[in-house]
């Protein structure tokens, strides 16, 4: 008989084999060992809590993802954020702030969430809200960045708060990097990655693959060029359409396989380095693990949804708790049905299967009307 797979288990292995590697990747600076030690000890904790929580029939997933902003300096090809209108250049309006980011902080390290991934918009335009992330030492905050806005204050507040880690948006080299980001920004990545490493910081670089880079990023050149400046981290993640004019850009079933095969490769090469693949590494989860199964999103202004790429939501935060937000009925139908399968087309199941996943929002939200009536 197959044995029937838990989500909890896989996750908690997921964290623990995590932070297993960043020890390794950081065992040649003390400090950054030390720290990693200690939030190792945390991580256990939180294990912990998450596990008494299933027993007691409430899962609480140990990733959360907190768009702190809806602003943006760049206007990258393609952006789903943009197109999404989730990110946009008029002035942003009732965003949460660093007291209400700070409590819903300090909740998830109640509950049990190990890692907070801040994104944006361009999270660096809110240093408060980062400062504020830095006096939470039992999680990390991977900071999803352009890197256009990394200064002397930010290197300064990186080397007191170790738990958060810069993560930079790249593309492959110059070209590639500034062709889809904008003139002059690989340049300044480079910059900021020598910064880290003479000052001995922990950084990593997210790399979105398209049909346009999906070989150089996993190159030799390419990797050679982020462990000479002491990068430990590299997160790929597939690049998801979200209009028609931006499909060529998507890896198909060829370019997915290559980028499956390449990843392997660069983990038994480069055994200093920690490699993510999104959504590849959900392959042996049993599907998506968004909507609340392995991770959640919040939004600048406090609603909490599915995942980045599916911005639907029917309750917020400013007027519920992150435990009530996980019992979301949005993310309860897409728990119990059969939208989070592995069974579409493309990399994102959610883009895929959106007609769905609207339909189970606009229920929820009558079903939310009815219910408050």
């Amino acid at each position: 008989m197959e044995e029937k797979f838990d989500i909890q288990t896989y996750m908690t292995h997921g964290v623990e084999r995590i932070v297993a590697d960043s020890l390794k990747a950081t065992l040649r600076d003390p400090r950054e060992s030390a720290f990693m030690v200690k939030f190792a000890a945390a991580s256990r904790k939180a294990s912990k809590i998450r596990a008494e929580a299933e027993k007691a029939g409430e899962h609480i997933p140990p990733f959360l993802i907190a768009s702190i902003t809806s602003s943006c300096n760049l206007h990258c090809a393609g952006c789903y954020s943009r197109c999404n209108h989730a990110t946009e250049d008029t002035e942003p309006v009732r965003q949460l702030t660093s007291d209400e980011w700070l409590t819903i902080f300090r909740e998830a390290d109640e509950i049990g969430i190990s890692y907070i991934l801040l994104a944006g918009g361009e999270p660096m335009l809110r240093r408060d809200i980062i400062e504020a992330a830095g006096k939470m030492q039992n999680i990390i905050f991977p900071i999803f960045t352009n890197g256009t806005y990394i200064d002397d204050a930010y290197f300064q507040l990186f080397d007191r708060c170790r738990n958060l880690i810069p993560v930079m948006s790249i593309e492959g080299g110059k070209e590639e990097t500034d062709t889809r980001r904008g003139n002059g920004v690989y340049e300044k990545l480079i910059a900021n990655m020598d910064g880290f490493h003479e000052k001995g910081l922990l950084f990593g670089v997210s790399v979105t693959v398209t049909t346009q880079n999906v070989g150089e990023v996993i190159s030799a050149e390419f990797l050679d060029t982020l462990v000479v400046r002491g990068c430990k981290l590299v997160v790929f993640v597939e690049f998801v359409p979200v209009t028609e004019e931006s499909q060529e850009l998507a890896p198909g079933d060829e370019e997915r396989t290559g980028l499956k095969n390449g990843i392997e490769r660069l983990r038994q090469e480069y055994t200093e380095m920690v490699f993510v693949s999104f959504p590849g590494d959900e392959k042996s989860s049993g599907g998506c693990i968004a909507a609340g199964r392995g991770f959640f999103h919040i939004n600048s202004h406090g609603g909490a949804e599915p995942c980045p790429f599916s911005p639907y939501s029917d309750i917020n935060v400013r007027d519920t708790s992150l435990r009530e937000a996980l019992k979301s009925k949005l993310f309860m139908a897409l728990q119990d049905g059969d939208v989070l399968a592995d069974d579409h087309a493309g990399g994102c199941v959610l883009y895929e299967k959106r007609k769905q996943v609207e339909e189970l929002f606009l229920c929820a939200m009558e079903t939310r009307r009815i219910d408050e009536a």
